[in-house]
């Protein structure tokens, strides 16, 4: 199967959102909901998403001490989510209680490990003490979330090769820091590549938000990346 297509709603109400979904209801498989709609409207948005056929990569970086993450975990296994992500920064203990809650509560969801937000460089990560690269950095919280169990990480596409020649074939790579070819800029994203360059490299998702929901056609826009990835009609 090629790498699948994951759009980032990432719009500041509902309501801006609807027309989008409609657009892209039937096509587009995965949807991304991230910490500023969760804020906005709970669990209920969540179920109102999946309600209208989409899956949804729930998008909350859980990141506290091992009991409160794991039960944040039970909180949200209720929720129709197949993905979730946790930061692998938390450590080996935070990320194996995740999972052990997670496969207690909800075998099917898939735990994803945030390995370095894809908004960090090399800078960045010197201002909070990390002196390593951020490929470097990457590949050590990757290994550290695949030992702890978790199936799944985030990872920039420039990382994605290393990690396919050092990980298990079967951990999913979903990787943000997308932009199609001709895109203008990268916004606050540091580590792009093209969603053709991340497929080849071996993601397992893409990530896209604003050059969908700032086409003139978001549906257009989608059915283009779909068909870059291998996707037929």
């Amino acid at each position: 199967m090629p790498c699948d297509l994951i759009l980032a709603l990432d719009l500041p109400t509902r309501e801006a959102a609807a027309p989008v979904l409609r657009q892209l209801r039937g096509s587009l498989r995965w949807v991304k909901i991230g910490l500023q709609m969760f804020t906005a409207y709970g669990p209920d948005y969540v179920r109102a998403v999946a309600d209208e056929g989409f899956n949804i990569f729930l998008d909350l970086k859980l990141h506290d001490i091992p009991n409160t993450v794991a039960k944040a975990v039970e909180s949200l296994a209720p929720l129709p989510i197949g993905m979730l992500t946790l930061h692998t920064a938390g450590g080996r203990e935070m990320l194996a209680a995740a999972r052990q809650a997670q496969q207690l509560t909800r075998p099917d969801l898939l735990l994803l490990g945030v390995t370095v937000l894809t908004s960090m460089d090399a800078t960045g990560l010197a201002e909070i003490g990390v002196a390593a690269a951020p490929d470097a950095q990457v590949t050590l919280l990757a290994r550290l979330g695949v030992e702890a169990g978790l199936l799944g990480l985030v990872c920039s596409p420039l990382e994605v090769t290393t990690l396919r020649s050092q990980l298990p074939a079967g951990v999913q790579l979903v990787t943000p820091g997308i932009r199609p070819a001709g895109e203008a800029g990268s916004d606050d994203q540091k580590r792009v590549l093209t969603p053709a360059e991340a497929a080849r490299a071996g993601s397992s998702f893409i990530v896209v938000g604003r050059p969908i929901l700032k086409a003139k056609d978001p549906a257009a826009a989608a059915q283009a990346i779909l068909a870059e990835l291998g996707w037929k009609g």
